[in-house]
C-alpha cells in the first residue's frame, strides 16, 4: 500500500483529528483484494469455486458490499500508516468518521480522532535538586549470598539412621480419599526435604523418625480452601515407603567453599568480591531511582494539562499489556484478581496513578527535547541498533534501512532522544541526600500554598 496523505488538527483535552486521504489506485487495489476474499466462497456458473474474477465479484455483490469488506480487511493498516505519516503516538481507542463511499477512480477520505500525549509548559528544569541514596551493602546481604552459594554446592549423602528435620528422603506414596486413589496423589522416587513444608501441612512431620525401607501411613486433611474443590476439606490417607534417608553435606571450611564456588582461595576475598558486585547492582538501581526523582521534581516545576480520559486510556493500555504477560505465564485475569485481592476496576484505579506519572514524565521529556533542540545522529542510531541486534545475522545498517523504508525508525529515534533528554536533565541536576529531599518536600512554599490550606511548615528537628 502507498503512503497516505494526512492533515492534523489539535483538539482540546489532548486529542487530535487526523484527516486521511488514501489514493484512488490504492483503494482500487484493496477493493480487488477484498473481491478476491469474498470470491473464495462465491459459486457462479462457468467459474470454479474461488476462481471468480474480482470485477465479476464486484458486479455480483455490489460495490458497497465489497467496500465494507475492504474496510474490515484494511482499516487497521490504513490507521497505522496514517498515524505513522502524521507522527502521532495514540493513546486509547480511535474514533473514525467516514463520508460517502468513493466512486471508481476517487480517493478515500476519512478522519481519525484519538487521544495523544499531553503537552508540558516547562518551568525550572536545569539545576533540579533531587534525593539520591548512597550505596550501602549490608553484612546481612553478603551473608545471604554466601549461604546461597553454600547451598548450591551442597551434596546429598545416604545415611543409616532415622529421618530428622533438614534431611532429604526418597519416597514412594499413594494417597486415597474415601478409599479411592485420587489424581496427583501418587508418586514414585519423590525427593522431599523434611521441614520444607513443600507438601500438605502435617505430611512431613509424620515421617520424622522413619528409617530407610520403612513403611508408614500418613493422614492429612485438605484445607477448606484447597485449589481443587473435590478435595477441599477431605481426609486423605497416604501409604508411604521411605526408600532412602539422605543428609546434606557442606564444604568443611569457608575457605574450601570459596575455592569451590569462585576463583578465590579465601572466604575474605570472596566476600569482598560479592560486596563489590552487590554494590554495582545497587548503583544501577540508585541511578535509575535518581533519574526518576529528577524527572518528578522537574514535573512539579512545570505545568501539564492531563485529562482524566487520557489517563484512563493509558491505564487501560497498561492493563491489556499486563493481561498479555499473565496469559503467557498461564495466569487468567480472574486468577490474578484473586491473588491480589482486587477486581479489574480496582486494578485499573491503581494503574491510573502509574499512568498519570508516566504521561507527565514523557510529556516533560518531549518538551525538553524541543526546548534544547536535542537530536539523534545516524551514528548514534546505528550504535543503538547494533547493541539491540547483537548476534543477529542482519547488519545494523541493513536493519536501519528496513526501519526507514517502513517508517518505523521514528519510534526508535524518539525513544533514543527522550533517553538523551533524561540524561541531559540528570547531568544538569544536583544530587542531595534523601533526608534533605524529604525535608524539602515538607517545606512550606508560600508561592504555591497559603496558610490554612493544608500547608505543612517544616522546622529543624521535624521527622
Amino acid at each position: 500500500m502507498e503512503k497516505v496523505k494526512t492533515k492534523t488538527k489539535e483538539l482540546p483535552e489532548s486529542r487530535v483529528r487526523v484527516d486521511v486521504e488514501v489514493a484512488a489506485n490504492d483503494v482500487q487495489a484493496q477493493l480487488e483484494l477484498a473481491s478476491g476474499s469474498l470470491g473464495k466462497d462465491l459459486k457462479m456458473p462457468g467459474f470454479r469455486k474461488g476462481k471468480v474474477p474480482p470485477d465479476i465479484v464486484l458486479k455480483r455483490l455490489g460495490r458497497e458490499a465489497v467496500f465494507q469488506q475492504m474496510l474490515r480487511d484494511s482499516l487497521e493498516d490504513m490507521y497505522r500508516r496514517a498515524l505513522m505519516t502524521a507522527e502521532i503516538g495514540p493513546i486509547g481507542e480511535p474514533k473514525f468518521e467516514f463520508g460517502e463511499m468513493p466512486n471508481s477512480g476517487e480517493a478515500l477520505n476519512f478522519s481519525i480522532e484519538v487521544g495523544v500525549r499531553p503537552k508540558t509548559k516547562l518551568g525550572k528544569y536545569k539545576g533540579i535538586e533531587a534525593g539520591k541514596r548512597e550505596i550501602e551493602v549490608s553484612k546481612e546481604s553478603v551473608d545471604e549470598e554466601i549461604e546461597r552459594l553454600r547451598q548450591s554446592v551442597a551434596q546429598l549423602e545416604p545415611v543409616e539412621r532415622s529421618l530428622k528435620e533438614g534431611d532429604y528422603s526418597v519416597l514412594d506414596f499413594e494417597g486415597k480419599v474415601d478409599g479411592e486413589v485420587f489424581d496427583g496423589g501418587v508418586a514414585r522416587d519423590y525427593s522431599l526435604e523434611i521441614g520444607s513444608n513443600s507438601l500438605l501441612e502435617g505430611f512431613e512431620e509424620q515421617l520424622i523418625g522413619a528409617s530407610a525401607d520403612e513403611e508408614r501411613q500418613v493422614e492429612i486433611v485438605f484445607p477448606d480452601d484447597y485449589r481443587e474443590d473435590r478435595l477441599a476439606g477431605k481426609k486423605a490417607v497416604f501409604d508411604v515407603k521411605v526408600k532412602a534417608v539422605q543428609e546434606v553435606t557442606l564444604p568443611d571450611t569457608e575457605d574450601e567453599l570459596a575455592r569451590q564456588v569462585s576463583e578465590f582461595d579465601t572466604i575474605g576475598e570472596l566476600r569482598s568480591d560479592i560486596e563489590e558486585k552487590l554494590g554495582q547492582v545497587q548503583e544501577r538501581s540508585i541511578e535509575q531511582e535518581y533519574i526518576e526523582a529528577v524527572l518528578d521534581s522537574a514535573v512539579k516545576e512545570s505545568e501539564v494539562d492531563l485529562p482524566d480520559d487520557i489517563v484512563y486510556a493509558r491505564a487501560h493500555e497498561m492493563w491489556h499489556q499486563m493481561e498479555h504477560k499473565l496469559q503467557q505465564q498461564g495466569i487468567s485475569p480472574d486468577k490474578y484478581a484473586e491473588i491480589v485481592g482486587k477486581d479489574q476496576e480496582q486494578v485499573l484505579e491503581d494503574l491510573k496513578v502509574s499512568a498519570a506519572r508516566d504521561l507527565k514524565r514523557e510529556s516533560l521529556l518531549v518538551a525538553v527535547v524541543e526546548k534544547e533542540n536535542l537530536q539523534v545522529a545516524d551514528d548514534e542510531l546505528l550504535d543503538a541498533i547494533g547493541s539491540a541486534t547483537q548476534g543477529d545475522e542482519v547488519s545494523p545498517s541493513d536493519l536501519l534501512e528496513q526501519l526507514e523504508s517502513s517508517g518505523q525508525d521514528k519510534a526508535f529515534r524518539e525513544d533514543l532522544v527522550t533517553r538523551k533528554a533524561a540524561k541531559f536533565l540528570t547531568e544538569a541536576s544536583k544530587a542531595i541526600s534523601v533526608e534533605r529531599a524529604q525535608a524539602k518536600d515538607k517545606l512550606w512554599n508560600p508561592e504555591k500554598e497559603k496558610p490554612g490550606e493544608g500547608a505543612e511548615i517544616w522546622t529543624p528537628g521535624d521527622k
